[in-house]
């Protein structure tokens, strides 16, 4: 980068970072947070996103897999949305209907299922090989990294003003009734397995839209890039640790548990010997699992609390009717 060092070009590639996963963690918190969704399938969301983007704004391939369409980035994005949102309702129309915990094994499968089918599928994501070349928007400028980190900064910010709108709206009080009770919000005449969908939906399609930014950050990706363990235990991390259901929240665990696992890749590097360095994911695995039981232990609700303020001002604690009139 021009006029910049290896600090200060490290800096802005880890804010970059730390965007793109604010932008997973809100998208989450609203299947999660919002509605109590299990979730556990983040990462073939975000695949087909970065995939879609990439195949739709790539040069040409030469026919080794589909892709030479060269449309703009806004089209990449908005089609790697469209293409994790209708997966998000394909999922939605079968699964939402059964409870927590057989929907998040649901999830998991439908996950591997994709990723397994966009590293075998060579004639559409070129494989194993994975697709290069996918474009950069500012490059040619030689502040590429400043340009992108800003377009994420804003986009960050967009979708969180959306989800905060979402959250305080009609719309969203009727989703965390259904959190709370899903009897209560059907005996109140809510439509519980509809309201669910357009949360699932709307989470499926941010998540994309992440992928998607992903994608063109980076400049190359392939299956390897969305293994489980980082494309959707980690994030289930942030969330909790932050504070699911407080969208401030979620992009502070995305900042913290960020920091801590980029910093324990460079601490593990240098403490452990070369011949183990292929442990070393696993260790940190391991570090993020026992942080994440330190912060359930010493603070349950996260970094962040959810707010549960309404109009009056008062608390759900204070007002026991508030819960009442969420739902009308």
């Amino acid at each position: 980068m021009m006029g910049m060092g290896g600090l200060e070009t490290y800096a802005v590639f880890f804010l970059t970072s730390v965007g793109i996963y604010a932008i997973v963690c809100l998208a989450l918190n609203v299947q999660w947070g919002l509605s109590g969704q299990f979730n556990f399938g983040i990462v073939a969301f975000y695949a087909l996103g970065a995939y879609t983007s990439a195949i739709l704004t790539g040069p040409d391939s030469g026919g080794s897999y589909l892709g030479g369409f060269g449309l703009p980035l806004p089209i990449g994005l908005i089609g790697g949305m469209i293409v994790a949102g209708l997966l998000g309702l394909a999922i939605g129309l079968i699964c939402l209907n059964l409870r927590a915990d057989y929907l998040a094994i649901a999830t998991i499968g439908i996950a591997e299922i994709v990723r397994l089918f966009l590293k075998n599928e060579a004639w559409l994501t070129n494989g194993v090989r994975g697709i290069p070349g996918i474009p950069r928007p500012f490059f040619d400028s030689g502040y590429f990294e400043l340009a992108y980190l800003a377009m994420v900064l804003v986009l960050v910010v967009l979708v969180y003003l959306a989800i905060e709108r979402a959250r305080k709206s009609p719309w969203g009080r009727v989703l965390r009734a259904i959190r709370e009770n899903e009897d209560t919000a059907a005996a109140a005449g809510k439509d519980v397995v509809g309201f669910r969908i357009q949360a699932f939906v709307f989470g499926a399609a941010i998540m994309g839209l992440a992928g998607g930014l992903y994608a063109h950050f980076i400049g190359f990706i392939s299956s390897e890039a969305f293994m489980p363990e980082v494309g959707t235990f980690l994030i289930w991390v942030m969330l909790i640790a932050g504070g699911s259901g407080n969208n401030k929240g979620a992009i502070l665990g995305a900042l913290v548990i960020w920091v801590i696992w980029s910093g324990s890749e460079f601490i593990i590097s240098q403490v452990l010997p070369a011949s183990l360095t292929t442990q070393a994911g696993a260790l940190r695995l391991l570090l993020i699992g026992v942080l994440l039981q330190v912060i359930l232990l010493t603070r349950p609700a996260g970094l962040l609390s959810e707010e549960r303020l309404y109009r009056t001002g008062r608390t759900a604690q204070a007002d026991p009717k508030a819960h009442r009139r969420e739902v009308r």
